[in-house]
C-alpha cells in the first residue's frame, strides 16, 4: 500500500490516451464476451481491440482481472449515462426508458459472466455490491425525476424495477421467439400515469 492508501496501482491518474486505450480494450472484450463467452481466446479480444495479446496481459494478468475490469467498466458507463440522459432527454420518462435500454444491454453482456461471478473467486465477491451501489441510486434518480414531473407513479422502487428488468432478460438467449427488450419496453411504458 502506498501513501495514498491505494494498493497495487500508482497514485497518479492514467494519461488520457492510456485511459482511452484501456476503454477500447474493455469494450472489445465485452463485445467478444457477448458473442463468444468469457472463455473466448485472448487473441480474439486483442484482434478486436487492435492490440497485441501482450498488451492485454500487461493490463490484465489473469482472465479474472479482465472480467472484473469489463464488469466495472460497464457498470461505470451505465451509472454515468443516467445523469447525462436526464439532462439531455425531452422528459424524465424518456431518460428512464433510454437508461433502462442501456441497463438491458449491460445485462446481456453480464449474462456470460454469471457462472464466472459465482465461481468462488475472491475478486468477484464484491462485484454484486458494487453493481447495486452504483446503479440503484442512478435508477432511483431517474424514477424520482419522472415521478416529480408527474409522468409515473411515485411509489416505484429502483431495486424492484431493476430486479424486474433483470428477470425479464433471463432466458432470452435460449428462445429466439422471446423478445426481452420488447417486454422491458412494455414494463417501462406501464409505469406511466394515465393523462
Amino acid at each position: 500500500m502506498n501513501d495514498s492508501g491505494v494498493t497495487g496501482q500508482a497514485a497518479r491518474p492514467k494519461r488520457a490516451d492510456a485511459r482511452r486505450n484501456e476503454e477500447t480494450l474493455l469494450d472489445a472484450a465485452a463485445a467478444i464476451f457477448v458473442t463468444s463467452g468469457v472463455e473466448a481466446p485472448v487473441r480474439d479480444i486483442a484482434a478486436k481491440a487492435g492490440v497485441g495479446t501482450a498488451t492485454i496481459y500487461r493490463h490484465f494478468p489473469t482472465r479474472a482481472d479482465l472480467i472484473i475490469a469489463v464488469y466495472r467498466h460497464q457498470v461505470e458507463a451505465c451509472a454515468e449515462a443516467g445523469p447525462a440522459l436526464l439532462a439531455g432527454s425531452e422528459t424524465p420518462h424518456a431518460a428512464l426508458g433510454r437508461w433502462i435500454n442501456l441497463f438491458v444491454d449491460f445485462l446481456v453482456t453480464k449474462h456470460g459472466l454469471a457462472a464466472v461471478l459465482q465461481s468462488g473467486d475472491a475478486g468477484f465477491d464484491t462485484l454484486h455490491a458494487y453493481f447495486l451501489d452504483r446503479l440503484v441510486p442512478v435508477c432511483a434518480q431517474l424514477l424520482e425525476a419522472a415521478a416529480v414531473a408527474g409522468e409515473i407513479r411515485s411509489d416505484m422502487d429502483a431495486y424492484e424495477l431493476m430486479r424486474g428488468v433483470g428477470n425479464l432478460c433471463i432466458g432470452a438467449d435460449n428462445d429466439p421467439r422471446y423478445d426481452a427488450r420488447r417486454l422491458v419496453e412494455l414494463l417501462i411504458a406501464g409505469l406511466r400515469l394515465p393523462h
